[in-house]
C-alpha cells in the first residue's frame, strides 16, 4: 500500500471556503491529456463563486504534493487577480496577457516556467493535482515575477480570507 503525503492546506490554518468548479474535471477525477505536460499542456477551466466580504484580489494555484521531491511541485501561480474575477478559461494559465486584470501574473512554476505547466509524474502511482482558489486581503502580493513559488505560498498563508480547493488525478 501506498501512503500519500498530506495535502498542502491541511497543516496552514484553517480558513472559510467557498463553491470551485472545473468543467475540465471533476473533483477526484482524473486529468484529461490536453491539461498534461506531455498532452496540450493547457490550464483548465476553473469557475468560483461565495467569495467572502473583504476579498480584494485572488490567487490560483496548482501543487503536486505527491512529486517525488520532498517539497512537492508547484505546477500553477497566477497572482493579483482582480477580486471580481469569477473564473479562467482554459488555457488561461500559457501567459500574462492571458489573465484577467492590469496586476495579474504568473509567478515561477518548479519547471521552471512562468505559466501552468501540466501533470508530469514518474510512472508509477497517480499523482494528485492540488487546484486551488485563494480569496486575498490585499489588492496585490508583495511579490514579484522571480519570486520563488515557496515564498509567494508563504505570503498566501498570511494573505488568505478564504481558500476552494479541487483535487485531479494523473498517473502513467
Amino acid at each position: 500500500m501506498t501512503v500519500r503525503p498530506p495535502l498542502p492546506y491541511e497543516f496552514l490554518p484553517q480558513v472559510p471556503s467557498f463553491e470551485l468548479t472545473s468543467e475540465d474535471f471533476t473533483d477526484g477525477g482524473r486529468l484529461a491529456d490536453e491539461f498534461i505536460h506531455a498532452g496540450g499542456n493547457l490550464s483548465p477551466q476553473l469557475a468560483w463563486s461565495g467569495l467572502p466580504e473583504g476579498t480584494r484580489s485572488i490567487a490560483v494555484t496548482c501543487f503536486d504534493p505527491d512529486a517525488p521531491t520532498g517539497s512537492g511541485w508547484w505546477h500553477w501561480l497566477a497572482v493579483n487577480l482582480p477580486a471580481d474575477t469569477t473564473g479562467l478559461v482554459r488555457g488561461a494559465g500559457s501567459s500574462d496577457a492571458d489573465l484577467p486584470g492590469e496586476r495579474s501574473f504568473h509567478g515561477p512554476n518548479d519547471f521552471p516556467g512562468h505559466k501552468y505547466d501540466g501533470a508530469a509524474p514518474p510512472p508509477g502511482a497517480p499523482h494528485r493535482y492540488v487546484f486551488a482558489v485563494h480569496a486575498l486581503d490585499v489588492e496585490a502580493l508583495d511579490v514579484a515575477a522571480d519570486t520563488p513559488a515557496a515564498q509567494i505560498g508563504f505570503n498566501l498563508t498570511f494573505h488568505t480570507l478564504a481558500r476552494a480547493v479541487i483535487t485531479a488525478e494523473y498517473g502513467v
